[in-house]
């Protein structure tokens, strides 16, 4: 795929229990109940219906330090990014608000640490803001990162691969880079996967995992666009 063209919260996630109503008697039992405000006895709305500031692994994010930006406006040409993160004492998250959504991200900083510096360089400078996702496949992946919108725009340096083995695109939620064929060509551009694409494990760096989100990720379309990322952090224990 080219620039034209996954450490999750898991622990944060719960089951949910479905009330189901078997019999009159019960369902009248279960009204009386819920006038009472009786705790576990109200519908419960679903993942998607969720706002991200009720869901546990919001809520998580939302506690964590937010690093402060390094620029006021969007600042979208570089000859190389600075060392802004450290990825032995510091755990680093993306939230990405779209206009279909947020997206919570957490970065894979152990696996790619070069492409996750970058990644949190732009996004401190405001690089993302206003991008357009220019290239969106169904059943595949939605793209963005590009200031051009055509898919051939980047933020003025490249650089390599970082391919960890025990990562692949086994399912919808990978967040990796774009690149034309020349592998040294990671930019600024980065796609999430709508699905799984094993054909892209090893040959496309995968520095990130959907956490929360993914109801907006699949509603993107190619007139959305990204209107602000934060980054967030917490230390390693």
């Amino acid at each position: 795929m080219g620039r034209g063209g996954g450490a999750a919260l898991g622990q944060l996630s719960q089951e949910r229990a479905i009330l189901k109503d078997m019999r009159a008697p019960l369902f009248a039992l279960t009204c009386m109940m819920l006038l009472f405000g009786v705790s576990g006895c109200k519908p419960k709305k679903s993942d998607g219906a969720m706002t991200p500031a009720t869901t546990p692994v919001a809520r998580e994010v939302e506690n964590m330090e937010t690093i402060d930006y390094l620029s006021d406006t969007p600042v979208r040409k570089f000859s190389k990014p600075e060392v802004v993160t450290d990825h032995k004492k510091y755990d680093y998250y993306a939230e990405i608000e779209t206009t279909k959504g947020t997206i919570i991200i957490d970065l894979l900083e152990d696996s790619a640490p070069n492409t996750v510096n970058s990644f949190v360089f732009l996004a401190l400078n405001h690089f993302f803001d206003g991008l357009k996702w220019h290239r969106v496949v169904p059943g595949f992946v939605a793209q963005t990162g590009d200031p051009l919108g055509t898919g051939a725009g980047g933020p003025g340096y490249y650089f390599g691969l970082e391919i960890d083995s025990r990562l692949s695109y086994d399912a919808a939620g990978w967040v990796g880079m774009a690149r034309a064929n020349d592998p040294n060509t990671n930019g600024s551009q980065f796609f999430i996967t709508l699905a799984a694409a094993p054909h892209l494990s090893g040959q496309y760096t995968i520095f990130g995992k959907v956490l929360q989100g993914m109801e907006a990720v699949n509603k993107i379309t190619q007139s959305d666009t990204i209107k602000a990322v934060k980054i967030k952090r917490k230390p390693k224990h």
